[in-house]
């Protein structure tokens, strides 16, 4: 923990009971939005294509976390974890589509790939859609249902030599939009969260003139940490925000402004 941080306190609202799926919680944000979760009293299923690590951050949380392999590229298989997660939790009340794939990171759009391409769409965009195809049987039993899907400032900005990543992101902004308006009848909220260039291992890649750029552009002049993007999970997730849908919140120390 950083001190420069605030910390998940008390006043987080509290989520007991909830049942919550996560996908790409192995590691990074994923893993501490689990952790947020089980501290605020939710039962989690945490899912990701890293199998080994999944169950060891799923052990480390303990016995309110459980962890189901998936990959989101394969429907089958993206079908079969939505359904085993709900066999554990006894139900489902929220999905946080979280899992997401760069592989672009510093490559001109003229030098993309297609297959990187196809994979990015795949993961970032394909998967939040079937997660949330196949969970939402169960989600409209829930009388406090949510998702939250995981966009990018990226998006809101237009980072350069990022094309397909950007676009992925771009896209879920929209499709937050679209399904907000399609389940909210059946009473579930969509709402999506842009993070800035946070600190975690899918970062690791990213060059330091990047994290300057972010410094000197924001409001708030520090470093960005996975706490600062837990508190807005967790209030989407909870009765607070229960009129709230349809939203897409940067949540990146004023970098970009809505």
């Amino acid at each position: 923990m950083h001190d420069s941080v605030p910390t998940l306190m008390s006043a987080q609202p509290s989520l007991k009971g909830h049942r919550v799926l996560i996908t790409g919680a192995a590691r990074g944000l994923g893993a501490e939005f689990a952790k947020a979760l089980v501290d605020s009293g939710a039962r989690v299923v945490l899912s990701d294509i890293l199998v080994d690590q999944g169950r060891e951050t799923a052990t480390h949380l303990g016995e309110q976390a459980h962890f189901v392999p998936v990959d989101l590229m394969k429907s089958k298989s993206t079908q079969d974890m939505v359904q085993s997660a709900v066999d554990w939790l006894g139900g489902l009340d929220a999905v946080v589509n979280n899992a997401a794939i760069t592989n672009s990171g510093g490559v001109p759009m003229q030098s993309l790939e297609e297959s990187v391409w196809d994979d990015v769409m795949a993961v970032n965009v394909k998967a939040p859609w079937m997660v949330s195809k196949f969970a939402l049987a169960h989600l409209e039993k829930s009388p406090h249902a949510r998702i939250v899907n995981l966009s990018s400032d990226t998006a809101l900005w237009g980072a350069p030599n990022l094309m397909a990543y950007v676009a992925s992101k771009g896209a879920i902004i929209s499709m937050t939009r679209s399904m907000a308006r399609e389940l909210g009848p059946k009473g579930i909220t969509v709402n999506a969260i842009a993070p800035g260039l946070t600190l975690v291992e899918a970062t690791q890649y990213v060059p330091q003139h990047r994290h300057d750029h972010y410094m000197n552009g924001r409001a708030i002049p520090r470093a960005q940490y996975p706490d600062d993007l837990c508190s807005a999970v967790l209030f989407l997730l909870s009765p607070a925000s229960g009129f709230i849908t349809g939203q897409v919140i940067p949540v990146n120390g004023g970098f970009v402004m809505n």
